[in-house]
């Protein structure tokens, strides 16, 4: 009886190792989860701020020399987009961050009701989500009980592993605000620089030139942190690029000059 006594506690203390290991695993997958998350959002407000201010401003630039606008239009109407958009877009971000703090807000509240009111269907949920994972008999209702012997914890694994939801801080939108306004600046000036020392016709080419190597740079880096083709995803970058500032020159052309 002893030695059946012995092979239980050894059985129970391997299956609490094992629980123990999955539920660190989770907790670990989670924080890499959240690092990720916060990682790609940057890298969009970047790619978001500077794609479109690069290619607003070169379809401007292309739109006035061909409705045959000087320079001097041509570069006060550029900088005086690159400024308002600037701010515009920076606003833009940060409203949307907050809105998506507000959502999670407004889930948080919701899920932290549905534990306290019916904590038995929360746990079903739970108990659903992790057997579709592959964890069954006895080890998934260790895995249920510990995630759920503490509503803190019970409650940030259905915001992140069940939702997909991530905390939204003020901070973030502030920062999602400043990186876009500077990354849609920084668009908007790659274009207008060559005209403020170069004659126009070299200008034209180089603005084109840095514009399309800065499109297929920033669609091939972003494909190389996401793990995808960085040569497709470079040219796709570019052709969108290209292609709508082409649009703007083809608009502007259709109307006389001094119109």
């Amino acid at each position: 009886m002893n030695a059946d006594l012995k092979r239980g506690e050894r059985a129970q203390t391997r299956l609490g190792r094992t629980v123990r290991a999955t539920v660190a695993t989770a907790v670990a997958a989670s924080s890499r989860h959240t690092e990720r998350h916060r990682r790609t959002n940057w890298l969009r407000d970047v790619i978001l701020g500077g794609q479109d201010g690069l290619v607003n401003i070169l379809g401007i630039v292309l739109g006035v020399i061909a409705a045959g606008g000087s320079n001097t239009i041509l570069l006060a109407t550029g900088f005086a987009a690159a400024v308002t958009e600037s701010i515009s877009m920076g606003a833009v971000g940060y409203t949307s961050t907050i809105s998506d703090r507000d959502h999670y807000q407004a889930v948080r509240g919701r899920e932290r009701a549905e534990i306290d009111a019916q904590p038995d269907a929360e746990r079903d949920a739970l108990r659903t989500v992790y057997a579709a994972k592959g964890f069954t008999g006895q080890l998934l209702e260790q895995v249920v009980d510990t995630l759920t012997a503490n509503r803190d914890r019970w409650l940030a694994t259905v915001l992140d592993d069940v939702l997909h939801l991530q905390p939204v801080a003020t901070r973030d939108a502030m920062r999602s605000s400043v990186v876009i306004t500077g990354a849609t600046l920084l668009g908007h000036l790659i274009p207008l620089v060559p005209f403020l020392v170069l004659a126009r016709t070299p200008a034209v080419v180089v603005a084109i030139g840095l514009s399309a190597l800065v499109l297929f740079g920033v669609g091939a880096y972003s494909a190389i942190t996401l793990v995808s083709d960085w040569r497709r995803s470079g040219l796709k970058m570019l052709a969108i690029g290209l292609g709508a500032a082409a649009i703007g020159f083809a608009i502007a052309h259709a109307f006389p000059s001094g119109a």
